[in-house]
């Protein structure tokens, strides 16, 4: 019962600033709460860590670290009765803390670059791990002195600057709290890697890597212990990012309770969710056709094993009588299910108003009570291509491949599919499915504009292999596995929108709940949003910092939340009395405060610079340019008026 009541609905709605913890002098950079949930560490750009009795509001000590730099990761090491507490700084060191004595009991030196992040396990004492930019994740035991010191380092897990290439930063680091043996690595790029760490040797680093050539035998990563995460549209989206001086790096990767899904952070991007255990494939177009022999003549394979043509559709339910049965029941149970038919109403007016957030939140709580509606994916498709955020395209496309295979007589979903297709740019990808409609549905004169649509798009492509950023360069750079490692990468499962991550490269996103029911990250408009795990839509807005919000660390037990960002102080937030008072620091319209992160997110380097920093930008400097360029649609100058910065 105490786990099930951990987080509901009902304290989500009343949370609140409960207390601000102040005693810090800069940027709180790191928060982590011990086993039990009564101490809270936190870490700072004062090179200082500090433990709080979070529970009475007290500062229980302060050490002075020694770091040279700022600290970006702070962690209790489990089994010392809290007495030790670890940190990682800019300066490259990670030192390890005698609480009580205030004094450091190891100094460890083996990286070359900042150390962004720690992580430990419950079920190992005196074990830790550690991201660093330099391209490695390391492993210590503080039971072996040793093997901590620079000169003798036999500590080396992850090299991910040997497998992909020099520039390689990791940027954060996470285990699975349900299978330990599981580390997550997310680094500069828009991949995350899972390794079982039970097929890793800890090697040592004493070697100069900076001379080692992708491809040696001594630097490979055996392919069973490493699986491929990213969004499926982001390795042909990369070189777009790369042109507008965008990064994509996973800035936070968290593990859910049950250890079932993996949840990252991406800079640049949104919000992504992984099943690690039921791992989606990419979606491909080819996987809704079925090979027919009648036009087997026509058509040739073509250099991908792609058949360029000689393809019906098929239909799932023709092969599944349960599934077809069921889908019946949902859909005639749906005609006398008012509260579907006035969901669909009330999509159908936000879409008409344009406001195409609203209709797509309206659809995710549809789909979510009614899973089998080929319909219902259909009219998401529709306000996701609308509405046009980063990723909407493709996930649009994703929606109409869902409505197909719920129902292959839906025309409109054909339709939309090929236009996802073109959005995205997949040319080669379009055509086939065009041709393959058309035999579908020959009488349709909509698929002949769709026909012109290609033909345009393919005359106006641009051609990017010459460029100092074209993919196939890129890859040419990447050591064979890493080549076959990406072509394998999973796709997500769920996405979360809303916040804007560009500006720092700490900031998180974790579960909240003792089931993961909720999903809380920072923003760089100093808000921390709230999302529905299962509906993925926003469930509130708080106002967390002046700035930015970087961290979010749930407690392990109770509904209470603590906050950290660029003022030097720690939040803590927590259900407030149910008598009806005014939480000021709610951001009310939803709405407008995602559209303009959207828009946010996708402005040039200096503008975003000039935002914040203070400057008011007028509505014209905030026009939306589309998803290879910014987010377009909304709901007009209401947004607009949103995005406004703060002046100084």
């Amino acid at each position: 019962f105490q786990r099930s009541q951990h987080v509901t609905s009902e304290l989500i709605k009343r949370l609140g600033l409960e207390y601000e913890l102040e005693g810090h002098q800069g940027c709180v950079n790191c928060l982590s709460w011990n086993e039990n949930g009564r101490l809270l560490a936190s870490g700072s750009d004062d090179v200082q860590v500090i433990i709080w009795d979070a529970l009475r509001h007290k500062r229980l000590t302060s050490l002075r670290s020694g770091h040279r730099g700022n600290i970006f990761s702070v962690k209790f090491l489990p089994h010392t009765n809290d007495n030790v507490v670890i940190s990682g700084a800019a300066d490259c060191e990670i030192r390890v803390h005698d609480v009580t004595t205030k004094d450091p009991i190891h100094v460890i030196s083996c990286h070359q670059n900042r150390v962004k992040r720690l992580v430990v396990t419950p079920d190992q004492s005196n074990v830790f791990w550690s991201a660093a930019e330099d391209g490695t994740v390391m492993q210590f035991d503080i039971r072996d002195p040793s093997s901590l010191k620079s000169e003798h380092p036999q500590c080396l897990l992850i090299d991910l600057k040997a497998q992909i290439g020099y520039y390689t930063e990791v940027k954060c680091l996470a285990i699975n709290p349900a299978f330990s043996e599981l580390l997550a690595v997310g680094a500069n790029d828009p991949y995350v890697r899972m390794f079982d760490r039970r097929m890793l040797r800890c090697r040592s680093v004493t070697r100069d890597r900076s001379s080692s050539k992708n491809g040696d035998d001594d630097d490979e990563i055996p392919l069973g212990c490493v699986s491929y995460y990213v969004a499926g549209h982001l390795p042909e989206k990369e070189v777009e990012f790369r042109k507008r001086h965008r990064t994509l790096a996973s800035t936070y990767v968290a593990f859910s309770p049950n250890g079932q899904e993996l949840l990252v952070n991406l800079g640049g991007e949104q919000i992504y969710l992984f099943n690690i255990f039921e791992k989606r494939w990419k979606q491909k177009i080819d996987c809704l056709f079925k090979r027919n022999d009648k036009y087997s003549s026509e058509f040739q394979n073509d250099e991908n094993g792609y058949l360029k043509g000689g393809w019906v559709f098929f239909n799932n339910m023709n092969n599944n009588n349960n599934l077809y049965s069921a889908i019946c029941d949902r859909a005639f149970c749906s005609l006398q299910n008012k509260l579907l038919e006035d969901m669909k109403e009330m999509a159908k007016n936000s879409f008409n108003l344009k406001n195409y957030n609203k209709a797509v939140h309206i659809y995710n709580n549809a789909i979510s009570q009614y899973p089998n509606i080929s319909t219902l994916y259909c009219n998401r498709a529709m306000a996701l291509s609308k509405r046009n955020w980063n990723g909407d395209s493709y996930a649009a496309m994703r929606d109409s491949c869902t409505a197909i295979r719920l129902d292959d007589q839906n025309l409109k979903a054909h339709f939309r599919l090929v236009k996802c297709l073109i959005n995205l740019k997949w040319l080669d990808e379009a055509s086939r499915c065009l041709l393959m409609t058309k035999m579908k549905f020959p009488n349709s004169q909509a698929l002949l504009t769709l026909e012109k649509e290609i033909e345009s798009a393919i005359n106006n492509k641009k051609i990017l292999d010459n460029t100092m950023y074209s993919r196939s360069s890129n890859l040419e750079k990447l050591s064979e596995n890493e080549k076959i490692c990406r072509s394998k990468a999973y796709d997500y499962e769920q996405r979360f929108c809303g916040h804007c991550n560009t500006t720092t490269d700490i900031k998180e996103a974790n579960y909240f709940g003792s089931d993961g029911q909720y999903i809380v990250a920072g923003s760089d408009d100093g808000s921390f949003f709230i999302w529905d795990r299962k509906t993925t839509n926003i469930v509130r807005i708080l106002r967390g910092d002046d700035s930015i919000v970087n961290c979010l660390e749930p407690h392990p037990t109770t509904c209470l939340l603590a906050t950290s960002g660029i003022e030097p102080v720690v939040r803590l937030w927590s259900p407030m009395p149910a008598d009806g008072y005014e939480n000021k620091r709610e951001i009310d319209d939803s709405d407008d405060a995602a559209q303009a992160n959207q828009q946010r997110m996708n402005k040039d380097p200096i503008e975003l610079m000039l935002l914040n920093m203070g400057y008011t930008l007028n509505a014209a400097d905030l026009e939306g340019r589309g998803e290879a360029g910014g987010a377009s649609g909304g709901s007009g100058s209401d947004s607009d008026a949103a995005m406004m910065c703060r002046t100084s």
